[in-house]
């Protein structure tokens, strides 16, 4: 079904075995504590509070602070106290660059959480290589990318694009596909790996249709008119949604407006979840999907936990969580675990001693940060209900492992990242046996 790591991948790993994982782990815990200057450790936090992201991003603001603030009541790390240091991008993708840098050379954080659109990651990326800090990012995104220097705990295609094109082929029986998206990376990455993966499954030209819209995009009433048509022929029909931001507003008002519901044309989202239904009125799209790692409704202790906690920190009883907040409560829990193996903040340790750590998620489970700075977690596909919510309908057996580079695009199917020494290769080419790509 597209969840498990390639033939080429796993014979790789194999190669390099299992004892030299434990070398590599071994490695970073011996290194001896580096001495600090600070008083207290800082944090960044780089996250959008305005523009057409800040719908998204500023819970992802508010969820940091809350979980450095519960990390102080615990005593912080190493002994300091943790400081966040908060930014505001502004849902200008060059910006997120410039700030990144600030944070780093003028704040000297010791690792930074943000980013959502991959335009963002992207602009940042060649900040956080040249400076030698860290990066966490908490949303899902297109692969095709594994830098030494970030930890990608959102999903992967193969932990949420893929299973959710399965789940509409083999349990709704869809066979017409609408791709739209945003007009910037992550969806025409991804919409390029869905139309390779729905081709070889048989899916003709004339079933796929492609629609980008920019950023912020308010008028949808002819793409959802060309949306009905193309439903029309006879065929069950499934529109795929990477469609970012305060676009989503207007999108599912006009599927309304329009007639179309969940039983007709069912849409599955990449980037709507619990925060995005929050200033939508539901009830006209109960039925509709989407595919994450996480939804507030699911039923375990951790949860339960969590959802308390988050809402006595806003002081709202209303106030919802979302999957890009467990990727930042996972990713955060990683790097005290990492800092505290490693026994420094230096970046260099803490990235080697990051590999194998394991902490709680929100469904009951543990999730592993792997050799490809991708970490393990489950795939769900929710529908959406009345109040906001999701009613899990499917989820994957267990863990599922997140590739880096896809087996279905030709350039990539090929590669694999491990940062484990003595390969330390983000673009590893089994075929070839070279670091550096496809040629």
């Amino acid at each position: 079904m597209g969840f498990s790591i390639s033939l080429a991948s796993r014979r790789l790993r194999q190669r390099l075995g299992a004892g030299l994982f434990g070398v590599a782990l071994a490695g970073s815990a011996a290194l001896a504590p580096a001495a600090m200057a600070q008083d207290t450790i800082k944090v960044g936090i780089l996250h959008s509070l305005s523009g057409t992201m800040a719908i998204s991003e500023t819970t992802l603001k508010d969820v940091m602070l809350m979980l450095i603030e519960e990390q102080n009541r615990k005593g912080g790390v190493l002994g300091k106290k943790l400081e966040a240091v908060v930014v505001d991008p502004a849902s200008n993708w060059p910006l997120f660059a410039e700030k990144a840098r600030e944070l780093i050379q003028k704040d000297k954080v010791a690792a930074v959480f943000g980013c959502w659109t991959s335009v963002s990651r992207k602009s940042v990326l060649p900040v956080f290589e040249e400076l030698n800090n860290i990066l966490f990012y908490p949303v899902q995104y297109e692969g095709e990318e594994s830098s030494r220097n970030v930890f990608y705990t959102g999903a992967a295609p193969n932990q949420q694009a893929i299973p959710a094109v399965d789940y509409l082929r083999e349990n709704e029986g869809v066979q017409r596909w609408v791709l739209a998206g945003t007009d910037y990376v992550y969806p025409r990455t991804t919409n390029k790996i869905l139309e390779t993966y729905l081709k070889s499954k048989g899916v003709k030209d004339e079933d796929i249709l492609i629609n980008y819209t920019p950023f912020g995009h308010a008028d949808w009433q002819s793409i959802v008119a060309q949306i009905k048509r193309f439903g029309a022929a006879g065929k069950k029909t499934a529109v795929v949604s990477t469609i970012n931001g305060d676009a989503n507003v207007p999108f599912y008002k006009e599927l309304a407006n329009q007639g179309i519901n969940a039983k007709d044309i069912p849409v599955v989202a990449f980037s709507v979840g619990e925060e995005e239904l929050a200033g939508i009125d539901t009830k006209p799209l109960v039925g509709h999907l989407a595919a994450w790692n996480y939804f507030m409704s699911i039923d375990s202790p951790e949860n339960a936990d969590f959802i308390k906690k988050w809402q006595a920190f806003t002081k709202n009883a209303k106030r919802v969580t979302n999957d890009p907040m467990e990727a930042h409560y996972i990713g955060f829990n990683m790097w005290v675990k990492g800092v505290e193996k490693a026994g420094t903040t230096n970046p260099d340790a803490v990235i080697d001693a990051l590999i194998g750590v394991a902490v709680p998620n929100l469904s009951g489970g543990y999730s592993a940060m792997m050799p490809n700075h991708h970490i393990t977690k489950p795939v769900l596909i929710g529908e959406v209900q009345a109040n906001g919510q999701f009613d899990i309908v499917w989820q994957t057996a267990g863990l599922v492992v997140g590739d880096e580079w896809s087996d279905y695009l030709p350039d990539s199917k090929n590669l694999i990242a491990d940062w484990r020494k003595p390969l330390g290769c983000g673009n590893f080419n089994v075929a070839t046996g070279k670091c550096g790509g496809k040629d």
